[in-house]
């Protein structure tokens, strides 16, 4: 049966940040930019390309950041018409890709020898390589590469930072004797050294214009990313346009009017001729400018620039632009004085001239996090897709989160200097079987170390340092019912679209199909537009006791297994849509009396790890609270220990009115006690139930998890999924159940809401 999908050509919330927040000029942000990403009613359908050689660096490493697959960076295609592509990795290898075959084309760094530095820094190695545009008939590529040792005495850099110099940064002409090789054969020559007192932010990227045409002025000219050295954060480097840190430059690599002889200064860069500046700045005011690429349509420069505190930038770059670090981070006053915090503006900020970010996002660090560590945060750039394969895709500049894979875009059209953020989307991934998935899957790592590439059709290619496979962007599909922040960690998901036999299968990660007991069926009645199918429980017979009642599940003495993501959890979420569709609550079979009443309700639940079925560590019910019937979410932290309950204020028959989809939800969070409930995308009024420490927080040190044993398993309608018992039926209607192992957030709750509402 097909999966039910969302038009794609309607975005689901619309939120755009035109300016920062009015506040006093010395009182801190506290969040930059509070409007999330908008889901984009877009998933993309990768397809494997390749999987790179492993690598290590030399010597081995004690930074875990570095213990990669393969180190690999970018993917381009050679500029000859072969349709050969490139791919380097840090380590020091360049790679061509060939008719399905890796070929190793060159090895950086044993051609560099001792000098080679790739151990320490996240960018260290072989940084980048880039084809000049006729290298069909000139044979030259370009590379940037970093030496350490004995290059820092006997190699002097062309320029240095004050202070002592840990690593230089070397841009490499290379020139192949035959360019329709396999194998790299020629000669190669110097032509730049760039010193850094640090081991982050040297030369990132080199690279030519592919839109310019072989009359025009920027034809052959290289531009090269060069980082801040990590010492922006304490000086004025960026800003002073003495120095080549912390800037883009842009040289001539025929030319030979530079200070050392080796290339030309273009002379109509903006700053040629400027006393006590150079002539090679083309753009400053950066701190790591990571990546940069050209819209191939409009002939506009985009730069992804990673941030120091909070905001993760993408610049549209024009010849002189400021883009304002150290005294600006994206649109938000940075003071050195203060590294935790970033500021508004002031009144008189025109006259600084800076250039402010087109699109950003900002990473709010969680509580007591140190604000100097590393957030786990960095943008990578991308690329404006304008190729002929995926329509959908046409005009977007796609980019991401470069350490957790999360995929954005802008509108190109949307992205207007001066005009503030563009909105931004996040786009979501599905697998062949049409299954939400994150990056983080692809990559089999949380930490995914993804870059992009593109070839000259201007396909889309997406790269994982952490498991050294290269994918290819196929095209897209109508985004499933998932938020795409929500599939990192959905450990289970019925949407009642999915049969296996007796089962339903599960649409969340982790593969746990369960049980549609005694009878329980799929009905066509959808929660939402696009949704065919709910399930139906029920109790089948109130005046005869027995085990009849229509309900689903799944339930083991031994826990589990597929389940383990709940093992020791800090946190949970049970969410979905609920609709009463008869008698609630339902008669008692067990009991003889005829006005005997359960005295609950059940929704849906995860089992603790010694359940009899029936207890719970993570359950959203309807229970009695002093005697009336509440909409409840009740957790356990540690099996066979005390409950808590948070409990609805509101009269349960008007949260959940008879034949109304409702989309209910409830988190929890074991850490800290907090418990929360959510009707149609927003909070519910309540209280707990149980006084005191129930879930035993208050003791002993933190961080506080649930119980290290797998879940016996998961309770939808009603207890005991064994089927050894009637108890607390729901003569109800369920669709799109999720399990997830973390507290979702209000406005996830909001946007999931929302997402499958319109």
């Amino acid at each position: 049966m097909p999966r039910r999908y969302l038009s794609i050509a309607v975005p689901l919330v619309v939120a755009v940040l035109l300016a920062p927040p009015a506040l006093a000029d010395d009182a801190p942000i506290l969040d930059p930019i509070p409007e999330k990403p908008i889901t984009s009613g877009i998933a993309l359908t990768l397809q494997e390309l390749a999987t790179m050689p492993k690598s290590d660096p030399e010597p081995p490493v004690t930074d875990v950041r570095l213990r990669r697959h393969a180190r690999i960076n970018y993917l381009g295609e050679v500029p000859d018409g072969s349709g050969r592509l490139y791919v380097p990795d840090l380590n020091g290898k360049l790679y061509l890709l060939k008719n399905g075959q890796t070929l190793q084309y060159l090895d950086v760094g044993a051609t560099v020898g001792p000098n080679f530095f790739n151990n320490r820094g996240l960018g260290t190695g072989f940084g980048f390589v880039t084809f000049h545009p006729d290298f069909a008939r000139n044979g030259r590529f370009y590379t940037t590469h970093s030496e350490a040792k004995e290059a820092l005495t006997t190699k002097p850099a062309d320029f240095n930072q004050p202070g002592n110099i840990f690593v230089q940064s070397v841009v490499t002409e290379w020139t192949a004797t035959n360019p329709a090789a396999d194998t790299f054969s020629g000669t190669r020559r110097e032509i730049l050294r760039i010193g850094f007192t640090g081991q982050i932010h040297a030369i990132q990227q080199v690279d030519f214009n592919p839109t310019a045409l072989r009359h025009q002025e920027d034809y052959g000219k290289l531009y090269i990313a060069v980082g801040d050295g990590g010492r922006g954060v304490t000086s004025d480097d960026p800003q002073n346009l003495a120095l080549p840190h912390g800037k883009l430059i842009r040289i001539d690599p025929d030319g030979r009017n530079s200070r050392n002889g080796k290339y030309g200064i273009p002379v109509r860069n903006p700053f040629v001729g400027r006393a006590g500046a150079l002539g090679e700045i083309y753009a400053y005011g950066f701190r790591d400018p990571h990546r940069f690429s050209w819209d191939t349509l409009t002939r506009k420069l985009y730069l992804g620039s990673i941030g120091e505190h909070e905001i993760e930038a993408v610049y549209e770059v024009r010849a002189g632009d400021n883009f304002g670090w150290s005294d600006r981070e994206g649109p938000f006053v940075f003071k050195r004085s203060d590294r935790c915090n970033l500021y508004p503006l002031p009144a008189n900020d025109a006259q600084f001239g800076y250039t402010y970010p087109v699109a950003a996002f900002d990473h709010d660090p969680p509580p007591n996090f140190p604000c100097t560590s590393d957030s786990g945060h960095a943008v990578v750039g991308g690329f404006v897709y304008r190729g002929s394969q995926i329509p959908e895709l046409w005009g977007k500049y796609i980019f991401g989160d470069l350490v957790d894979g999360r995929l954005f875009y802008t509108n190109s059209q949307q992205m207007r200097r001066g005009a503030g953020l563009a909105p931004l989307y996040q786009l979501s991934l599905v697998d062949g079987q049409n299954r939400p998935m994150t990056m983080q899957d692809f990559a089999g790592d949380k930490r995914t170390d993804i870059r992009f590439g593109t070839n000259a059709a201007g396909d889309l290619f997406i790269l994982a340092k952490a498991n050294g496979k290269i994918w290819k962007v196929t095209g897209t599909k109508p985004l499933p019912d998932v938020y795409p922040s929500l599939t990192g960690n959905l450990v289970a998901h019925y949407d009642f679209e999915h049969p296996a036999g007796t089962a339903e299968a599960d649409q969340g990660r982790s593969g746990t199909n369960i049980e549609l007991i005694n009878g329980a069926s799929r009905v066509s009645d959808g929660a939402f537009p696009g949704s065919r199918n709910s399930l139906q429980v029920k109790q089948v017979n109130p005046t005869t006791a027995g085990n009849d009642d229509w309900k689903a599940g799944i339930y083991s003495a031994s826990g589990v297994p597929t389940l383990r993501a709940f093992n020791g959890v800090g946190q949970t979420t049970v969410m979905g849509w609920v609709k009463m569709t008869g008698q609630n609550p339902s008669p008692n079979s067990n009991s003889a009396n005829p006005g005997d009443f359960y005295s609950a309700i059940g929704i849906a639940g995860v089992l603790s790890g010694n359940s009899d079925g029936h207890a719970v560590r993570a359950l959203l019910e309807l229970i009695e609270v002093d005697g009336v019937l509440k909409v409840v979410a009740l957790g356990r932290r540690i099996d066979g220990s005390a409950s808590q309950t948070f409990a609805a204020t509101e009269d349960w028959r008007t949260i959940l009115p008879p034949d109304e989809w409702v989309f209910l939800t409830a988190t929890f969070d074991f850490n800290t006690g907090a418990m929360a409930l959510y009707k149609n995308g927003r909070p519910l009024a309540g209280s707990y139930v149980v006084t005191g420490d129930p879930w035993g927080i208050g003791t002993g040190q933190g961080p506080y998890v649930s119980s290290p044993t797998d879940p016996r398993g998961i309770k939808i309608g009603g207890s005991f999924p064994q089927n050894t018992r009637e108890g607390n039926p729901c003569n109800c209607r369920f669709d799109s159940l999720m399990f997830l192992n973390r507290a979702v957030e209000p406005w996830e709750v909001a946007s999931q809401y929302a997402l499958t509402k319109n």
